[in-house]
């Protein structure tokens, strides 16, 4: 059976986690707050209706009240089929069943009133996260069985209100990265097939974010923010287990894994319409050109200094759009609404890994926000991400048979729902 989930990346004490799959393209995690899903994200870096946008536009703090408190959670149901077209996977075998399970995604925040036009808050996420787990051997085992990427974000940020028309914000991001990619060694029939080669690598590295916020009228708002890559030198070891003990002796030894993880711009605006109908919208862009390959190096034993393994992602950079409404149906409540599109950083076919069978997805979402009191609101949101057909062929067959990690040709039958929810109180 073949098993992919996603995202499980914050502190214990905060809460327990789940895993499940990125419903951003890529590995990107854009459920930092639930509140935005009903609006599929538009008008993140110009919204500041709770603390959550010290993640996506810190100045927009100014616009929040004395003291705020947020907390939310989103859960995703993703869904990957794989389809065997001709798959060379030599001794393994098997399409696997549905690859979905669900993900617990949390993210904290709190923002303060230093005085009337400077604040001070701190945000806890995890911006970036995947585990796709097949779970045993099926017909690409040899190119992945287990492929994990965890991370928490620490964000401390500062927001000055220059004056009535326009804020700015600033906020240092200390992220830890742990990952994990489990394969099988060779696919030839025997016990060389039975050997697994497991990496585990983890990094602790410093960013930035800065934004800037423009009240262009008493009904518009226009948001612009940036976060910074964030290079991570991961260090670790890799394990190879199985029934040679030589080849485990062999093919064990420390490691080291370089990873950029991609920078992010937003461009976003909130229009009031009337007084009951609000339009948002958003822009983005993230680097993931940042990530060109992933070379696995070796750091000890006999075979120190060579590449173990490249991983070939030659991601592209990649644009999002997203368009939202907000209907007010009384003083209470609030309707969400909103369509995107985002774009995948895979090439193509023949560079699409089955550790991240990523593709273009398209977001259908709608939420409501009810006032519960003057300080208490609490955000619901649901969003249904379409998937199309995504296709592979990925060939990494080679005569040596520790290298032959076979070719995995076929097609996922993909999507990914998301439910959240998110408390704002104003103490």
């Amino acid at each position: 059976m073949k098993k992919t989930t996603i995202a499980r990346l914050l502190p214990a004490a905060l809460l327990a986690l789940g895993s499940g799959t990125a419903s951003a393209a890529g590995f990107q995690l854009l459920e930092q707050n639930a509140s935005g899903i009903g609006n599929a994200y538009a008008g993140s870096a110009a919204v500041a209706e709770n603390a959550s946008t010290i993640f996506f536009n810190p100045a927009g703090m100014t616009q929040l009240q004395a003291r705020e408190i947020s907390l939310g959670v989103a859960a995703v149901r993703p869904s990957f089929e794989f389809k065997n077209r001709g798959s060379v996977g030599g001794a393994l075998s098997g399409n696997g069943d549905d690859a979905g399970d669900w993900a617990a995604i949390p993210n904290a925040y709190l923002s303060w009133a230093l005085n009337k036009d400077l604040y001070l808050g701190v945000g806890i996420g995890a911006p970036f996260g995947l585990v796709t787990d097949y779970g045993g051997k099926w017909v690409g085992a040899a190119q992945a069985t287990k492929f994990e990427i965890e991370t928490i974000n620490i964000n401390p940020s500062l927001a000055y209100r220059v004056n009535d028309k326009v804020s700015l914000g600033i906020g240092l991001n200390w992220q830890r990265m742990d990952a994990q990619y489990e394969r099988v060694v060779g696919i030839a029939p025997g016990a060389l097939s039975a050997s697994t080669a497991k990496l585990d690598v983890d990094n602790d590295a410093w960013g930035w974010n800065v934004g800037a916020l423009f009240t262009l009228s008493p009904s518009t708002k226009v948001g612009v923010s940036y976060r910074s890559k964030v290079e991570h030198k991961l260090k670790g070891d890799v394990k190879v287990s199985g029934p040679s003990a030589l080849l485990n002796a062999a093919g064990s030894s420390d490691s080291d894994v370089d990873v950029d993880l991609p920078d992010t711009f937003i461009v976003s605006t909130t229009q009031k319409l009337s007084d009951r109908w609000e339009m948002l919208g958003d822009l983005s862009w993230t680097g993931w050109s940042s990530i060109k390959k992933v070379d696995i190096e070796r750091t000890s034993g006999p075979l120190n200094g060579q590449i173990a393994q490249t991983l070939h992602t030659e991601f592209k950079d990649t644009w999002r759009v997203a368009l939202g409404a907000n209907y007010k149906l009384d003083d209470a409540w609030k309707l969400k609404f909103g369509i995107a599109f985002d774009q995948t950083p895979v090439r193509d076919k023949q560079r699409r890994l089955v550790s991240l069978p990523d593709n273009d997805r398209t977001w259908f979402s709608a939420g409501a926000q009810w006032k519960v009191s003057k300080t208490n609101t609490l955000d619901l949101g649901a969003a249904y991400l379409y998937v199309p057909k995504t296709k592979i062929d990925n060939n990494q067959i080679t005569a040596n048979p520790l290298t032959n990690r076979g070719r995995v040709t076929g097609e996922y039958d993909s999507s990914v729902w998301i439910l959240g929810a998110q408390y704002s109180m104003a103490f």
